[in-house]
């Protein structure tokens, strides 16, 4: 690298740019902006920002690429227009800086003593029990993390329709569905499945409404559960998407069984998750996001391509492949094998 000094303080206090879109996603900056465009004083009005930081602010966006400015007006960019207003919940990613502005903005700034203690710093995954129980617990903060989870998961559930031979299979089981949105991707790009999304009790309402909205009425269904004490429902494929790296290493090999046992012969197995490197070098965000399982569960973390398909082997499953699938995501498959091989 040309200049590591510029590169150490850049990596060092990476966290001033993320703080910027963090609260400007909780202003609301960019919905305001979608109803009308405005100067510092009108958006500092509108918005409730004192006139100190409102001007620097507002530019440090447009640096950012996020706002534009003209003749002293701000408008959104396209990119902040498409996935920056609140009034396109489809596209919307906002979701998940607010919810990192609220949870794990603060877990992040106690990482030194989860590095000492080995412990999660939030107020969820700490304790007895699961911390989805603790999280499910709150209506609001729940359905506002459904909506951040599927936020997150849009480009793998726009990919995952073309990667698999689902012309060739009936039905789906999503493990750990939240409210549905890549079930429900998948449903309508392969009008021949019928899907199930299996999770725990809480989580229907989102599930239904992701129903309706995408009218799956029928095709579509859910059924509450705790994937380690209940029986996964059947089907020809089971999908654990972003599921395996909230758990340690013998929780995931259980639910590799579990999903095992939920196949019938020839049934394939679909992990996809922030996959880390063999040679764990290369990947960044997926080494980042195992650090964020230490500071958000009990035993979470992320897993190299070669600990995956180790798991499937290990639950039985045979011809096991790796492949990218969007973003920092790849997709992990194993089938389970007929009698004959």
């Amino acid at each position: 690298m040309a200049d590591w000094r510029a590169h150490i303080v850049q990596v060092g206090l990476g966290f001033w740019p993320a703080r910027v879109l963090q609260a400007a996603a909780e202003l609301g900056v960019f919905t305001e902006l979608a109803v009308a465009p405005g100067n510092t004083a009108d958006l500092s009005a509108r918005l409730g920002l004192h006139p100190r930081g409102a001007r620097d602010f507002l530019d440090t966006l447009v640096s950012l690429g996020l706002l534009d400015r003209v003749g002293g007006q701000y408008r959104n960019t396209a990119a902040a227009a498409t996935f920056l207003d609140r009034a396109r919940p489809d596209m919307y990613l906002g979701g998940i800086l607010e919810l990192a502005s609220e949870l794990w903005y603060p877990s992040w700034g106690r990482l030194t003593t989860a590095l000492r203690t080995g412990e999660p710093q939030n107020n969820i995954g700490t304790g007895d029990g699961d911390p989805f129980d603790v999280l499910y617990a709150d209506p609001d903060r729940a359905r506002r993390f459904q909506r951040a989870m599927s936020a997150g998961a849009a480009g793998s559930a726009a990919a995952l329709p073309d990667h698999l031979p689902w012309a060739r299979v009936a039905t789906v089981t999503d493990v750990g569905c939240s409210e549905g949105a890549v079930l429900a991707h998948l449903l309508t790009r392969h009008p021949h499945l019928t899907g199930i999304g299996f999770d725990l009790p809480p989580v229907r309402a989102g599930f239904d409404e992701t129903v309706r909205q995408f009218d799956l009425t029928g095709r579509m269904s859910f059924v509450p559960g705790d994937f380690f004490a209940d029986p996964l429902p059947g089907a020809d494929v089971v999908v654990l998407g972003h599921v395996l790296h909230d758990w340690d290493a013998e929780a995931k090999r259980m639910l590799l069984r579990n999903a095992y046992a939920a196949l019938p012969a020839d049934g394939l197995v679909v992990v996809y998750d922030t996959l880390i490197d063999n040679d764990r070098r290369e990947r960044t965000e997926a080494l980042l996001m195992s650090l964020h399982m230490l500071l958000e569960s009990p035993g979470g973390f992320d897993y190299t391509e070669d600990d995956c398909l180790t798991w499937l082997a290990e639950a039985g499953f045979v011809d096991g492949r790796v492949t990218h699938l969007a973003g920092p995501d790849y997709l992990v498959t194993g089938r389970k094998p007929s009698l004959g091989g």
